[in-house]
């Protein structure tokens, strides 16, 4: 298959060199630990905690596994603020912990939750607040730290697409009580399957190693019923091996980004992601809204993407408040969430990860601008 006509996917893993890889591997065969926080495991903790600019780090073997614990590991019970505009992870963890999704619609012309909104929904079993920084942009976190401190409820990130992110120089996983990370396979930041908690202090990392370990405190003692989310000693050596090559691979992803920009400008109808100079952005993705006087609909030039051997995304959609598991909850009628409403039919997420050529980007580029000119 030639190059022109070779398929190009939304995003593909970053794969580091595979000696660095295979060293580390050696090193797990000749320690013989396999897992249950082993050497490659916490050096891990320790080399993200220090990278990212945070406390403290609790690896998981997976981002839903990370979320299901986080707010097991708060103790809440009632309802939780959430957004309709996230990946089903999101409200399935709510769920999984026996607690209620409360939706409220995202900001006019972004993708998070309106921290202004949220105010509003809060009645007296709300426990909690669980905002998304979407495609790694920063929520309005100092406005959600009011609002939580006002009404006293607790504040957990869904940070899964938001790995090295800073704000004004800090980093966005400090804000909240806990912040939350997914190293998938198509996130910036990989580890096979993998995910994070990031943790503000000490004793509540403690806490959450013990709950992602079946709630064991020691060989005589289960204090809680906790799962098996414990990562794995190869997934953490792949994680070392990425950590190393990671800033170069964001700066490859942004070069992506910024030809995107040079490309659509001006594109009738394709409104491009926002930018902000105080935002350290970590190019998790590049979804660009697809509007009139477009000459046709975002299905449309999704069609006409596939068509092509282009796999876009029409990331997030459908919004989680229209799944049938959720449809019926009074917060996710549609007339309350116009704005994600409007978003779920816009937004295509388009092909960004490092190894993407100059050549495919213009390629991409060429059917968004004359879609009449392709199948």
């Amino acid at each position: 298959m030639s190059a022109s006509n070779r398929p190009i996917y939304v995003t593909r893993p970053h794969l580091p060199p595979l000696k660095e890889f295979v060293d580390h591997l050696e090193r797990i065969w000749a320690s013989g630990v396999l897992t249950n926080r082993g050497p490659m495991h916490r050096q891990l903790e320790d080399e993200l905690a220090r990278h990212l600019g945070v406390g403290h780090v609790a690896l998981f073997n997976n981002g839903m596994q990370a979320l299901v614990t986080a707010l097991q590991a708060l103790e809440l019970k009632g309802e939780v603020i959430t957004t309709p505009y996230s990946f089903v992870a999101t409200t399935h963890a709510i769920v999984w912990n026996d607690l209620v999704p409360v939706f409220v619609d995202v900001e006019p012309g972004g993708f998070n939750i309106d921290a202004g909104r949220i105010a509003a929904a809060i009645t007296e079993r709300t426990c909690a607040i669980m905002p998304v920084h979407c495609y790694g942009w920063p929520c309005d976190v100092e406005r959600i730290a009011a609002t939580a401190q006002r009404f006293g409820l607790k504040v957990i990130y869904d940070s899964a697409h938001a790995f090295g992110v800073r704000i004004g120089g800090r980093s966005v996983l400090e804000h909240g009580d806990l912040s939350v990370l997914s190293f998938h396979a198509t996130k910036v930041f990989n580890t096979f399957e993998g995910g994070a908690i990031v943790c503000p202090n000490a004793e509540i990392k403690a806490r959450i190693d013990r709950l992602k370990n079946f709630g064991i405190r020691d060989e005589d003692h289960i204090e809680a019923v906790g799962l098996n989310g414990k990562m794995n000693e190869v997934q953490a050596a792949f994680g070392l091996v990425q950590l190393r090559h990671i800033d170069a691979a964001i700066e490859r992803r942004g070069t992506v980004c910024e030809r995107y920009r040079e490309l659509l400008a001006g594109t009738a109808g394709i409104e491009l992601p926002r930018s902000d100079r105080s935002v350290q952005w970590n190019h998790a993705y590049f979804p660009v809204r697809v509007r009139e006087p477009y000459p046709i609909s975002r299905d449309a030039l999704y069609e006409r993407l596939h068509n092509n051997g282009i796999i876009a995304r029409k990331y997030f959609y459908p919004l989680l408040s229209e799944l049938p598991m959720y449809r019926n909850l009074p917060s996710a009628a549609p007339a309350n969430l116009p704005n994600a409403t409007r978003l779920a039919r816009e937004v295509l997420c388009l092909p960004l990860y490092p190894e993407l050529t100059e050549a495919d980007v213009e390629r991409i580029v060429g059917i968004i601008r004359v879609p009449e000119r392709f199948p």
